[in-house]
């Protein structure tokens, strides 16, 4: 590369790289506010919820939400840098001095890459921490709610030395180990339903679940109340910790070792497994955004229309997004394998953009 390419090629990367990290600032500095607004709301008149101990909470937060927004930010960003380029009249005088198109966009190229590659490998550990420190916070605050089901309610299944269990509950503090509102269903070890315990709050003990204030239901008799209840029960609370974990509060390099050990537990690792191939196909998403948005923001200086192209851009990011929501619950669901779940939204925009750009330079 000459003198003039490589002062051309630096000089592409730092506008790229600066309107990128403009936009991403703006985004989750947006984000950040709301949430903590949120977090205000839900915490009025809480014990022990200052404002400074809810801003620390939202603070936690956001580094999760500004990875799933990455993607966007590297969308506007390029789309943003490009039309001032364009409009300052400098792309269009690299283009008269014969840089193509696929010359410019290496730089935004190259920072999608490095971007995409330090976010999994260095920012996404930091954030995995954080969301699990935000994650004990909030279970202290407000109370974790399960997943399992669309009511909210957290279900365990479990078993022990006088059979299997299953509990559901309302809300559960502590990583799981104390559950309120607990319904337990107990069955016989050759799978013949038992009783029914209903209790207030149920905390979990050395092999035993103690169950408080419980009722007890079996076929046949009439529900009789007892004050404390036994459920025996091989769970740990080291196994509940790393239940109630969420693929998004694994670090990245320790989302193989969860997924593995989850498989070999007997668990579903689809969630885990999903996330780690996601991760690793992040850098080419976000190849994918900057193609996208070269192709919609460098045709309208030709064409005209540049709210029609630029909201074209958009659109067609967020299709790409909903397109990856998608495909990830079907992963999740098992539907699909995890490695197409995960890299097709980004294979399929890379090669969508790329081809825009070939029929507009090209065609």
């Amino acid at each position: 590369m000459n003198i003039l390419g490589t002062t051309l090629g630096r000089y592409l990367t730092w506008r790229f790289l600066k309107t990128i990290a403009a936009v991403f600032a703006a985004i989750v500095g947006t984000v950040y506010v709301f949430d903590l607004v949120e977090l205000l709301r839900r915490s009025n008149g809480m014990e022990g919820a200052s404002p400074g101990y809810i801003a620390y909470l939202a603070l936690l937060r956001t580094p999760t939400v500004a990875e799933q927004i990455l993607p966007f930010c590297v969308l506007f960003g390029t789309m943003a840098a490009f039309i001032d380029l364009t409009r300052k009249l400098e792309l269009i005088v690299a283009r008269s001095a014969g840089i193509s198109v696929w010359q410019f966009l290496l730089p935004p190229v190259a920072i999608a890459l490095t971007v995409g590659i330090l976010s999994v490998t260095a920012f996404n550990p930091l954030s995995a921490a954080m969301k699990q420190r935000a994650d004990v916070i909030e279970a202290k605050l407000f109370g974790r709610a399960g997943s399992a089901l669309g009511d909210g309610s957290l279900w365990i299944r479990e078993s022990g030395i006088d059979g299997e269990a299953i509990l559901r509950a309302e809300s559960a503090l502590d990583a799981g180990t104390h559950l309120k509102s607990v319904i337990a269903y107990v069955y016989e070890p050759d799978g013949k339903f038992e009783e029914r315990i209903q209790a207030a709050s149920a905390t979990l003990l050395q092999g035993v679940w103690k169950l408080q204030d419980a009722e007890v239901s079996a076929p046949g008799e009439d529900p009789h109340k007892v004050g404390i209840y036994l459920l025996a029960t091989d769970i740990s609370s080291s196994d509940l910790s790393e239940s109630f974990l969420t693929p998004d509060s694994v670090p990245f390099w320790a989302l193989r070792r969860m997924r593995d050990e989850a498989a070999v537990a007997g668990l579903d690792p689809n969630g885990l497994d999903l996330q780690f191939q996601t991760l690793l196909a992040r850098p080419l998403m976000l190849v994918a955004m900057v193609l996208i948005a070269a192709a919609f923001s460098l045709r309208f200086f030709r064409f005209g229309g540049i709210g029609r192209m630029v909201g074209g851009g958009i659109a067609a990011g967020f299709v790409l997004y909903l397109l990856t929501k998608m495909v990830s619950d079907f992963g999740e669901a098992g539907i699909l394998s995890a490695s197409v779940a995960a890299w097709s939204p980004a294979v399929v925009g890379s090669m969508l953009g790329g081809l825009a750009l070939l029929n507009q330079e090209d065609g």
